[in-house]
């Protein structure tokens, strides 16, 4: 399978807000033009599929994607947004001048968010999405719309990276990182963060 990871387009929130899993964060005007651009960089050649975490701001990038390539969304509940628990809809500002905060980025392996999940559950029920899809899609171009702490942990796993060094990793909006997958071969990941706008 050659699997495209596609970061949402850009929200009102994006950078200032851990919006998480939140409704009703939908894609600015630039966020829209983004997705435009994702999809015409991904037309051209023939896709399987296009699925999409079931949070708006992805379903909206994964819409505009499947239009321009003629296909429908399919929703992958796996790939949403981490559960940042007591974090969601915070800002970063504030979460920043907590000591907790620290823990994310000195050992993001072990961070558990406040009643909220830890990047390796994350990256389980990820991967495991994943690894679905490509039993599905054996020889298949698949597109994934999803979030950049997602996208993060699956290239950590694809790349073999610990995931203490999850944070090395850019994912920038509306960006496209490729992942190959092939029955009994390494996995290759010959693209990460390319910008389409």
């Amino acid at each position: 399978m050659e699997l495209h990871l596609v970061r949402h387009g850009v929200t009102s929130e994006t950078g200032s807000r851990l919006t998480g899993r939140l409704p009703g964060v939908a894609l600015s005007a630039s966020g829209e033009d983004q997705a435009g651009a994702a999809a015409r960089h991904l037309s051209g050649r023939k896709v399987g599929a296009v699925y999409s975490s079931p949070v708006e701001r992805c379903r909206q990038t994964a819409d505009i994607i499947a239009k321009e390539l003629g296909h429908k969304v399919r929703i992958e509940k796996r790939v949403q947004e981490v559960d940042y628990g007591k974090w969601q809809g915070r800002t970063l500002s504030s979460l920043q001048k907590l000591k907790a905060w620290r823990g994310l980025f000195v050992a993001p392996a072990r961070f558990r968010f406040p009643d909220g999940e830890t990047l390796q559950e994350a990256q389980s029920r990820a991967v495991a999405a994943i690894e679905h899809l490509a039993g599905r899609h054996p020889r298949d171009r698949v597109i994934v719309v999803s979030h950049a702490d997602i996208i993060r942990v699956l290239l950590a796993h694809y790349l073999g990276m610990p995931l203490d060094m999850v944070h090395r990793l850019d994912v920038r909006p509306a960006s496209v990182s490729t992942v190959i997958l092939n029955e009994g071969a390494f996995p290759m990941v010959p693209v990460i963060n390319h910008q389409t706008s």
